[in-house]
């Protein structure tokens, strides 16, 4: 858990230094790239939330 939780983290680092590129050179690839990074961040930590939510269903039942 520690692991994924370490690379969500990058992910979103990853995406706002992408972001912060676009802001200096005003390159339109590295603002597709950042957006593509935190999006896909964003879907896999949902995804790891669902889980957790799943894996504490039966106990709230």
């Amino acid at each position: 858990m520690v692991i994924f939780r370490a690379l969500v983290l990058l992910l979103l680092i990853a995406g706002v230094v992408c972001f912060a590129i676009y802001v200096g050179t005003g390159q339109q690839r590295y603002r597709a790239l950042g957006i593509r990074i935190v999006k896909w961040t964003l879907i896999a930590a949902l995804g790891f939330f669902a889980v957790l939510l799943i894996e504490r269903l039966p106990m709230l039942l």
